[in-house]
């Protein structure tokens, strides 16, 4: 268990635990065994209620237990009175408390205890109700007590506005206590039922109201945004995904290597969607083949075109490629004296990363933008606020807000460490998307992204044609299998991070220069892929733990017999 100090043991200790383990397990099977006797037989006598009592009370998760259980007592009910069937019932509650204490989630102990609630023949509510207080004490988020409090509820007829009142106490002791929030969301609408919408994103903001007391501006920007956060997060995720059409997004064409490479809009598998390239007029036989052999649907493919195709530099040529199974193509032209050629679109932040908003649209989030940031003031830690908030800046304006998310995530990372991974994953993928848009707009074929803290590498089909990627001082952990996706790399710069996987760079065939200074190679096996990529001429990798191996000058050589200047 976390948390506990691990005792050594001795030997003669551990067999004495084994001993004593098995002696009640022996006497665990024998009850188990003997209740399935008695249920097989039809008995439902006292003692099979204290079998099952016995073996339910170390183990509070066996289901046909528990049903067995419950045959027995209607058999009592059959053949006891009243009074005895109240003493058996509230005798049952006080057995399943003990359970519950074993296992606090028990499905099978809360299913069996609103079952005995149900049947008991002079219910005790509000002593139902303290157990759920006490529950909900050690654990605001137990969601099997929740359940039951909204039956006991239910049965007992206890006032909405008290209920209400009890929402009140758990999120005056825990803000972010979010069962609280969405008990309150289903209780507002009976208290108010003569508004049963819940607060639109289009009511008139707090900003436009009538100047409120601090205590009714707190309560009324608690009350209309925590409701609705956490559909929030999801509702603004709608408007990061952008819905991209199907098509060939890029064409690319290369002379010296008598290669042609695809970019789709999505992941496919281009030997079964029926692409066809034609050149000059005239169709080419030719084998697509992904970027790397891990992939049977990418989003880049490519093809080798028969030798002395395109090699004469004086010669003008037409491609066509055709993806049949959706009816579109792109065409690209290489010119007399181009060594290569491109065609795509012209990329939009909204056609790459989001949606695009309409007017309305883009009024609705700025008004929830605003919302969310007077709810900071009142609490700047919590996580939901502003999870929101970046997710709101990403859909109205991503670069204009870049300063404003970075802090947003360290505060969140500060504030929820148990998930700062998926954070520091999730800034990293909006930070490439970033540099990506800032690229799209200088129209540059050079990726910059050094000293961002990036711990994942993403978007990695939209770098195509980069020619020069600097991903130095940065958290990255290795170079996946997309990254072979940069077919017109030349030069890498990925010095200082925490590179053990080159994985990635698979049959890069303009990679002539790679720095890979300190970082955490460590034998030769890792750089193995590099001898994949004919024109590597450069290598740096100083300060990593492979320079230590013996004899790796040599072995550097032999593996890798096109680099010329090697730097250990």
């Amino acid at each position: 268990m976390h948390g506990r100090v691990k005792i050594k043991s001795t030997a003669q200790q551990e067999e004495e635990k084994r001993k004593e383990r098995e002696k009640k397990l022996k006497i665990y099977v024998a009850a188990r065994d003997a209740c399935f006797s008695k249920r097989k037989e039809g008995i439902w006598d006292d003692e099979a209620l204290q079998l099952t009592q016995q073996l339910l009370s170390s183990n509070p998760d066996f289901a046909t237990l528990w049903n067995y259980r419950r045959e027995i007592l209607m058999h009592l009910e059959t053949v006891k009175d009243e009074d005895e069937v109240q003493k058996i019932y509230e005798a049952e509650l006080s057995f399943l408390e003990s359970c519950l204490k074993v296992n606090p989630k028990s499905y099978g102990s809360w299913h069996h205890r609103g079952w005995v609630s149900a049947r008991l023949p002079r219910p005790d509510w509000a002593r139902e109700l303290s157990l759920c207080d006490r529950c909900l004490s050690l654990d605001d988020r137990n969601f099997h007590c929740w359940d039951y409090r909204r039956m006991v509820v239910k049965m007992s007829g206890v006032p909405v506005d008290q209920e209400l009142a009890f929402t009140d106490r758990l999120i005056g002791s825990n803000f972010s206590n979010y069962s609280s929030w969405h008990y309150r969301s289903t209780l507002l609408p009976l208290l108010h039922p003569e508004s049963p919408e819940p607060p639109s994103p289009c009511r008139k903001s707090p900003q436009t109201s009538p100047p409120p007391s601090p205590q009714t501006h707190s309560h009324r920007v608690c009350e209309e945004q925590l409701l609705k956060e956490y559909e929030l997060v999801q509702n603004v995720s709608v408007f990061l995904t952008a819905e991209r059409e199907e098509m060939i997004s890029c064409v690319y064409v290369s002379r010296d290597e008598e290669r042609v490479a695809v970019a789709f809009s999505r992941p496919v598998n281009a030997q079964s969607v029926g692409l066809l390239l034609v050149l000059d007029g005239q169709p080419q036989r030719v084998e697509w083949r992904s970027v790397h052999p891990r992939f049977k649907h990418s989003p880049v493919w490519i093809c080798d075109l028969p030798p002395g195709t395109i090699s004469d530099i004086t010669n003008e040529h037409n491609l066509t490629v055709h993806w049949t199974e959706k009816h579109t193509h792109r065409d690209c032209a290489l010119y007399t004296g181009r060594t290569e050629s491109y065609c795509r679109d012209s990329a939009t932040d909204q056609e790459l990363f989001r949606s695009e908003l309409s007017v309305e649209k883009t009024s609705v989030l700025q008004s929830e933008l605003q919302s969310c940031n007077q709810l900071q003031e009142l609490e700047p830690l919590n996580k939901w606020c502003l999870l929101t908030i970046i997710l709101l800046m990403r859909a109205l304006d991503p670069l204009g807000y870049e300063k404003e998310t970075l802090d947003h995530f360290q505060t969140l990372k500060e504030v929820d460490s148990m998930r700062s991974a998926y954070y520091s994953d999730l800034c990293s993928k909006f930070m490439i998307e970033n540099t990506i848009l800032k690229m799209e707009y200088a129209e540059v074929r050079v990726f910059s992204i050094s000293d961002k803290n990036l711990t994942t590498l993403c978007h990695l089909d939209q770098l195509l044609l980069v020619t020069h990627i600097s991903l130095s001082s940065n958290q990255l952990q290795q170079l996946p299998p997309q990254f072979a996706m940069l077919q017109c790399l030349e030069v890498l710069e990925a010095d200082n991070n925490c590179i053990g996987n080159l994985e990635g760079l698979y049959h890069l065939p303009k990679l002539e220069e790679v720095y890979l200074k300190n970082n955490k190679i460590s034998s030769l096996a890792d750089l193995q892929p590099l001898a994949s990529c004919p024109k590597l001429k450069r290598l740096d990798l100083r300060g990593n733990p492979v320079t230590q191996t013996a004899n790796i000058g040599s072995e550097l050589a032999e593996l890798l017999p096109s680099v010329t200047d090697l730097l250990l």
